[in-house]
Formats: C-alpha cells, sequence, structure tokens
C-alpha cells in the first residue's frame, strides 16, 4: 500500500490472508487506532511483546501461553511480568478476527501485525509484514527466557554478541534498540546507574530528575525511556544518547561504544535512515525460528494450546509496559 516500506520476505507470500481473512490487517489497524486513541501507551506494550516472543524461542506466540504443570510460563519470567495486560490485548483482536475468520490467523500473526501497527500508530513508518507464522505448541523455560533478553544493565558487547547468535548485524541491534522513542520503565532497570554511585556518564541534571523520581534502588515508580518525545515514535532516543540522556545502561553504551556511536550519530540527524534501518531489523526479527506450514498450530485461545482448551472448537465466539529487558 501506498507509504509503505517494502520488505523481502524468505518464507511467505504478501498475499497469506488474501482469501482466507481479506480484512485482517484492516481490522487489527481499525481496533488498535481506537486503543491508542485512549491509551497510547499500550502501543510500547505490544512492540515489546512481539520483541520478546521472537527472542525467545521465535516468533511462535508461546510468550502468550499461561503456565502449565510443567513450569511457569514464559510470562512469568520478570523481563515479562508487565506484558499481561498486552496479551489480554492481542486476544482481544483474536477474538474480532476469528469472528470473521474461524481460526485461520494465529496468534503469533497478532502479535506482529500489533507491533507494527504500535509503530506506525505512534508516528513511525509503516511497512508490509511478511505473514505465515503458525503458533508454538509449548513455552521456553524461565531459564532459557533469562537466556536470550539481555538485561538492562547490559553493556553493548553483551549486546551485540547475544544478538549475533540471532544474525542481527551492528546496525540491527541499535536499530532495534531505537524502540525506546516510546515506554516507560521502572526504576528497579536503571537504579544501578544512580545508586550506591552516580554513572559518570549520565548527564548531571537528568540523573538529579531520576533520582527524584526513584529516591531509593528499589523505588516502584516509572519514567519515561525517551525524554523528548515519549509517546511518539522517532529518532529523539538517539538525541538522548547523544545528550547522555540514554536511561539503560544498554542504552547509553550504544553511544559509549566507539562500534556503535557512528550508527546513533547518523540515526539523530536522519530519521529516514533510522526508520529504514528499524524496519529492516524488524522484519528481520519477526522471522525468527517461525513456524510454518503443518508446524504447530493456530490457537482457538491466545494463552492455551488447542489440546488444552477443549472448550473453543463448539463455541468460538463465545470465549471470553515498562522494559526489564534491553529491548
Amino acid at each position: 500500500s501506498s507509504g509503505r516500506i517494502s520488505t523481502n520476505s524468505f518464507w511467505t507470500s504478501w498475499t497469506y490472508y488474501d482469501s482466507s481473512c481479506p480484512k485482517l490487517e484492516s481490522i487489527v489497524r481499525k481496533q488498535l487506532k481506537n486503543v491508542f486513541k485512549n491509551d497510547i501507551g499500550q502501543a510500547a506494550g505490544l512492540l515489546r511483546l512481539h520483541f520478546h516472543d521472537c527472542f525467545v524461542q521465535g516468533c511462535d506466540g508461546s510468550v502468550l501461553l499461561d503456565g502449565s504443570a510443567s513450569g511457569p510460563s514464559e510470562q512469568a519470567a520478570p523481563p515479562n511480568l508487565s506484558l499481561r495486560a498486552e496479551a489480554f490485548r492481542i486476544d482481544d483482536l483474536r477474538r474480532r478476527v476469528h469472528d470473521k475468520c474461524v481460526r485461520v490467523v494465529s496468534c503469533a500473526e497478532f502479535l506482529a501485525l500489533a507491533a507494527r501497527d504500535a509503530v506506525f500508530l505512534s508516528g513511525g513508518p509503516d511497512y508490509e509484514v511478511p505473514l505465515g507464522r503458525r503458533d508454538s505448541l509449548n513455552f521456553a523455560t524461565t531459564a532459557a527466557t533469562l537466556a536470550n533478553l539481555p538485561p538492562p544493565s547490559s553493556n553493548t558487547t553483551a549486546l551485540l554478541t547475544s544478538l549475533a547468535t540471532k544474525n542481527f548485524t551492528t546496525t540491527d541491534v541499535v536499530a532495534l534498540s531505537g524502540g525506546h522513542t516510546i515506554g516507560i520503565s521502572h526504576c528497579t532497570s536503571f537504579t544501578n546507574r544512580l545508586y550506591p554511585t552516580q554513572d559518570p556518564i549520565m548527564d548531571k541534571s537528568f540523573a538529579k530528575n531520576l533520582k527524584t523520581t526513584c529516591p531509593l534502588a528499589n523505588s516502584n515508580n516509572t519514567t519515561v525511556l525517551d525524554i523528548r518525545s515519549p509517546n511518539t515514535f522517532d529518532n529523539k532516543y538517539y538525541v538522548d544518547l547523544m545528550n547522555r540522556q540514554g536511561l539503560f545502561t544498554s542504552d547509553q553504551d550504544l553511544y559509549t561504544d566507539s562500534r556503535t556511536r557512528g550508527i546513533v550519530t547518523g540515526f539523530a540527524v536522519n530519521q529516514t535512515l533510522f526508520f529504514e534501518k528499524f524496519v529492516n531489523a524488524m522484519v528481520k526479527m519477526s522471522q525468527l525460528n517461525v513456524l510454518t506450514g503443518r508446524e504447530g498450530e493456530v490457537r482457538g485461545n491466545c494463552s492455551a494450546r488447542n489440546s488444552d482448551n477443549t472448550g473453543f472448537l463448539s463455541s468460538p465466539a463465545g470465549e471470553e509496559k515498562e522494559a526489564l529487558s534491553a529491548f
């Protein structure tokens, strides 16, 4: 469609749902437009939910599954504890679409589409999302979840090393970090930079304001990730970094480290370049370890495998924001 950044996909056709669910993307966008009109803060949560799904076990909707006798769900791991409201939002989208096209579209697809619309509807680029993902039959262990989501205390070396295992380039890593142009964080994700000693790299007045919000290392308050335009998807996050006003170690170190500093500067002065590289990295991320064809399933309820949820077959229509990782 006009204005969209076109992207290349390795495993799907752009017409995946043209006959089986032609109104899929318009239903999702229309609903999210209404949601964000009331609470733009949900955009960041939906973007992060897709990140956390893809980084752990691939983009397979596993982050949405409830825990079972076999162990706690991915949502129970510390980086995901604040994503429950967004998980309910995804299942609401599933209900609306499955009302029109019964159990054709997977929950993993809704995560990818909601992330794209969260970016676009908060001011970012519009782009085509490759479709054709299926839902997993199992969720990752807490250990695997933690191993695949670098904490906000990570330095650039840790980020680049972690994401290189998923074939992300240095530019991809800096671009994906730009997702922090929207959203909020709890104090505990960055007070390691304030207490017991203040990170000398952090801008002094920025640190002083953060200490007002977070008077203790374990304060339960929240603050915005991008002080210049917290609810707009733009390149101001990189301007923050150049002014030593990045919130997390994983943010600010991108400007400190010589390998990534030039990329940060490039994005800070050229939003079009940032948008282009962000889209490339997002589309690459959205294809991590996907299940396709006859692999996995299309869930009738995003929080449960079909084998655990026998009720959906008879009455499918009758079923009833913040960062703790570097992404």
